[in-house]
């Protein structure tokens, strides 16, 4: 099973950009789809974006869909969330996370494997 590491956070202004890493150790990460969530100050984790394990399809959250765009390097084992025109309410903890099998794609249950998140903060 990989295990996960997200790097990147970090304070930026409305209007700004910044991009996410999320690090995976072991051989078979390209068989693994890979999705961002965040979760914000008192409210539950929401999905914001997935990949599929060889970056065929992606799937975006209406409120980042335009904004953000998730990539993924299988040769460096990592996974790649840019994000621009960025807005305070998308200040949250960010996490990737990984899922061998098919499944919920906009859900926590449909993964197994968790990073520790990383912290983003815009201001306004």
């Amino acid at each position: 099973q990989v295990q996960l590491v997200e790097s990147g956070g970090g304070l930026v202004q409305a209007g700004g950009s910044l991009r996410l890493s999320c690090a995976a150790s072991g051989r078979t990460f390209s068989n693994y789809r890979v999705a961002w969530f965040r979760q914000a100050p008192g409210k539950e984790r929401a999905f914001v974006a997935q990949i599929s394990g060889h970056a065929i399809s992606t799937i975006y959250a209406d409120s980042v869909k335009g904004r953000f765009t998730m990539s993924r390097d299988n040769s460096e084992n990592t996974v790649y969330l840019q994000m621009n025109t960025l807005k305070p309410e998308d200040t949250a903890v960010y996490y990737c996370a990984a899922a061998l099998r098919a499944g919920l794609v906009r859900s926590e249950m449909g993964y197994d494997v968790w990073g520790q998140g990383t912290q983003v903060t815009v201001s306004s």
